[in-house]
């Protein structure tokens, strides 16, 4: 193996770099020629000749010595002024690639919520909530808006129910968001976390899970779980007690048959009349399956 230094290239850096030795050098050993020859024949003038060309080489030879320290001192002082710089524009490229590769505009990371709140149905109502989800970092990434069907079932006069699927900063605390949320014009405001499936549409997953419950009517409390994401639901005959002390709406009884029905629990979050509709169809379906299969 040759031990010759290794010559390497960059892409779109042109031509290999060989390895030179500077002009500067080159320069102080002319100088250094200069001043030998002259001290040389200076020597030879000092033994018995008078002749001016030695002082002239000697001169020559300092001048061109102390103008290439000189032209290197000032380098050095340039490369040392360009280091600084250099180093802040690395950091500030680096950082803007750190920003670029993880979630969100801010770089922190981003987590997933579920809310729900009451509002009132104004023009530029939801531009309002709209611009307080988006001053705090935060992205919409599903809205669902269900009428609450009048002043009976909302004593706030309130007439619209609009639910959330969003991404917001790590360290954004859910009270700040409900605060924000409060003063753009919401009313009881509820968040929970949020899974990937809660940004499935609600009316294309009824018909994939009436579809599975069609085919195995059994298969019910499995697939009303999952409609109304919640994690507990069993089944109950006519006459069984329901929890009294549980958050209004946080229960639900669908009815299956005369003889028996399901008691769906979600204690994080009310269900709403949409929800129960959707329930009831769902239930539905698994009895004409059930009834009629054969």
């Amino acid at each position: 193996m040759s031990d010759a230094p290794k010559v390497t290239s960059r892409p779109g850096s042109g031509p290999p770099h060989l390895p030179e030795r500077a002009w500067w050098r080159e320069l102080v050993e002319i100088a250094a020629l200069f001043v030998a020859v002259g001290l040389a024949h200076l020597l030879a003038t000092l033994l018995g000749h008078q002749e001016p060309g030695p002082v002239v080489l000697v001169g020559l030879g300092v001048a061109l010595i102390a103008g290439a320290a000189v032209h290197r001192w000032l380098g050095h002082r340039r490369l040392q002024d360009r280091r600084p710089a250099g180093r802040a524009a690395r950091r500030d490229k680096a950082a803007r690639r750190d920003k670029a590769a993880l979630p969100g505009e801010s770089g922190r990371g981003m987590t997933l919520w579920r809310i729900r709140m009451r509002v009132v149905e104004r023009p530029g109502r939801l531009a309002t909530v709209a611009g307080a989800f988006g001053r705090l970092g935060c992205n919409i990434l599903a809205l669902h808006i269900a009428p609450t069907g009048g002043g009976a079932i909302t004593p706030a006069g309130c007439d619209a129910l609009d639910e959330f699927v969003i991404e917001a900063p790590r360290d954004l605390a859910p009270q700040v968001l409900a605060a924000a949320l409060t003063e753009a014009g919401g009313h009881d405001v509820v968040i929970v976390p949020a899974r990937v499936t809660d940004l499935t549409d609600p009316g294309v997953q009824a018909l994939v899970l009436a579809q599975r419950v069609g085919d195995d009517p059994a298969r019910l409390p499995e697939a009303l779980g999952e409609l109304l994401r919640a994690p507990d639901v069993e089944w109950r005959r006519p006459g069984d007690t329901v929890d009294d002390d549980a958050e209004p709406n946080t229960t639900m009884v669908v009815s299956v048959s005369p003889d028996r029905a399901l008691l769906v629990r979600r204690p994080e979050l009310p269900f709403t009349p949409t929800e129960a509709a959707r329930a009831a169809a769902l239930a539905a379906s698994a009895a004409h399956a059930r009834y009629h299969s054969g």
